[in-house]
């Protein structure tokens, strides 16, 4: 198989994103057991999605379609934080962490934003 097939591999924002999964899945441990279909659950498929969208993204071939992937990525990484923002609120999770994850957030969603600004530039 061309090891080329799976290139989104080697992007900075796909391997942030994995990252920012693999610790937010860490940090869900911790959440109350009742909350484990609830919001455990919600934070858990909002944050696969967003790796998820992008390498799906770089499957496509149209412009479009790699804009379209982007879109939600880029949309399930403001419902993350929209989530993290209630798990603070009720006192799930404490400033410090809230504060990590947005800042991870916020250098995943420029390199999204920098990925559409690319693919726009090609279509003008």
């Amino acid at each position: 198989m061309d090891l080329a097939l799976f290139s989104f591999e080697q992007l900075e924002m796909w391997n942030l994103s994995m990252d920012f999964v693999t610790e937010l899945y860490k940090l869900l441990k911790q959440f109350p057991e009742n909350e484990k279909y609830a919001l455990t659950s919600q934070i858990r498929r909002a944050a696969i999605s967003v790796p998820s969208n992008i390498a799906e993204g770089t499957g496509r071939t149209s412009i479009r379609e790699k804009l379209h992937f982007n879109e939600i990525a880029m949309g399930s990484l403001f419902e993350v934080i929209c989530q993290l923002n209630i798990a603070k609120r009720v006192e799930y999770i404490n400033e410090e962490d809230y504060s990590h994850f947005k800042s991870m957030a916020t250098r995943i969603g420029m390199m999204l934003s920098g990925y559409r600004r690319s693919m726009v530039n090609k279509t003008t």
